[in-house]
């Protein structure tokens, strides 16, 4: 299964590539902008007798000036056979698109960032075939984000902070300053940016910190359990209960039943689906509206009066 981290990095680099910044800075290349981009193909399989997928690919391609590819990875740990995948990435790539390739690996700790600057280099004695040296978005080469000033100019590489210095002692100073600095944005902007942000920290204490200074809002990442998205289910569940406790009560007050208040406040108070569809059934059969709450439903039945 592919990690929040990843996803995170993907949509950041794919939707927001201004956030390479620190990557062009290391080539000698002035900042980028999204216009210069295109998205490739992750994968990098040819008769596929196993899967090779790089988490995002991108070509540069500058008005003027030279084209080549980025191929992108997010990197949480020290893994030798990532390295070797590594370089048939960009052999492949290389190979692919007839472009030279620029590999950046995003890493959250300071030693796999260490570790993951190579080079990694495939030769026998003395003489190296070929060498792979990424260029490392970690927390020695990505600032850390203190100014919300600078955050609500670069929200991009505000939320690349939050991710690679969220195992830093410093990581509580930048979640407050990018927090700050985000809400300068309208609404739904910054309930997307908070959203990345907690999809990139995953399950780390820095996550619930981070969800302390979150509000409501609808999901724009399905299936990451974010604060915004429990929120937003919560309703949804709430929102459909009360439809179904008003069908409840339509159809008895259709059928000209006596709905006294005590029926009233269980039926509209009651949260559980399936109690409600039970009840729905039930409404056009029973004599009476206490009728619903008979024994082998899952409820308590009420006193009469």
């Amino acid at each position: 299964m592919v990690k929040a981290t990843h996803e995170a990095s993907h949509r950041l680099f794919q939707d927001h590539p201004e956030a390479l910044a620190p990557v062009f800075e290391a080539l000698g290349l002035p900042p980028p902008s999204k216009g210069d981009f295109d998205e490739l193909s992750p994968d990098a399989t040819e008769i596929r007798p196993m899967e090779r997928r790089v988490d995002t690919v991108l070509r540069f391609a500058p008005g003027m000036g030279e084209n080549f590819v980025l191929a992108l990875e997010s990197q949480t740990k020290k893994d030798p056979d990532k390295a070797r995948s590594w370089a048939y990435y960009v052999a492949y790539l290389c190979a692919k698109y007839d472009l030279p390739v620029v590999l950046v690996a995003v890493c959250r700790d300071r030693a796999t960032a260490q570790w993951a600057t190579g080079p990694f280099e495939c030769g026998v004695a003395s003489w190296p075939t070929q060498t792979t040296r990424p260029i490392v978005l970690g927390p020695q080469t990505v600032p850390e984000m203190t100014d919300e000033a600078t955050v609500a100019r670069s929200p991009a590489l505000a939320v690349l902070s939050t991710i690679v210095h969220s195992e830093s002692r410093r990581a509580p100073a930048i979640l407050e300053a990018v927090a700050r600095g985000l809400l300068s944005f309208e609404p739904d902007i910054t309930r997307y940016w908070f959203e990345l942000v907690e999809v990139g920290l995953e399950s780390t204490p820095t996550r619930e910190n981070w969800r302390k200074l979150m509000q409501n809002a609808v999901t724009h990442f399905p299936g990451h359990r974010t604060l915004f998205e429990e929120k937003y289910l919560e309703g949804k569940a709430e929102g459909e209960a009360r439809g179904e406790a008003k069908g409840v009560l339509r159809v008895l007050e259709v059928r000209g039943l006596v709905i006294t208040d005590a029926v009233r406040e269980r039926i509209v108070t009651c949260s559980d689906l399936t109690l409600l569809n039970d009840w729905l059934d039930r409404a056009g059969t029973v004599e009476r509206a206490e009728d619903l709450f008979t024994p082998g439903t899952g409820a308590t039945e009420l006193p009469e009066n």
